[in-house]
């Protein structure tokens, strides 16, 4: 198990969007940062730089974003808990994104102060 990991976190603040999952992937959605895209049945999510969803478009924006610094193996296990339990323990929501290459995790902006003091203390480096 991953008991120390390296964050970056990524300037700007972040939106998570959602649409009807039949919707085509819209043109906002592409850019500079961080964006993720999935797709279920029940609908179109999308992770990006919040200045860039539209106001008509249902969201949640006030975002931060660390960046996991890898390489991770695809069979590591704990990486993600050992980020995610001492901020889930002191009850900051999270919203994790698992990438080819690695993870990213959005804290409320709100929380960011909170969340660094808890990862540090947890043995994580942030930077």
């Amino acid at each position: 198990m991953t008991s120390h990991v390296k964050l970056r976190l990524l300037s700007g603040a972040y939106g998570v969007a959602r649409l009807p999952s039949s919707d085509p992937v819209p043109a906002w959605a592409d850019g500079g940062g961080f964006a993720s895209i999935s797709r279920t049945d029940d609908e179109l999510s999308i992770v990006c730089l919040q200045d860039r969803i539209p106001q008509d478009v249902q969201s949640d924006g006030g975002w931060s974003c660390f960046k996991f610094q890898g390489p991770f193996a695809f069979d590591e296990t704990g990486v993600v808990l050992s980020v995610i339990e001492p901020l889930s323990t002191n009850g900051i929501g999270i919203f994790v994104v698992s990438t080819f290459d690695g993870d990213h995790m959005l804290v409320k902006s709100s929380d960011l102060k909170k969340a660094r003091g808890l990862l540090e203390n947890a043995g994580h480096a942030l930077f």
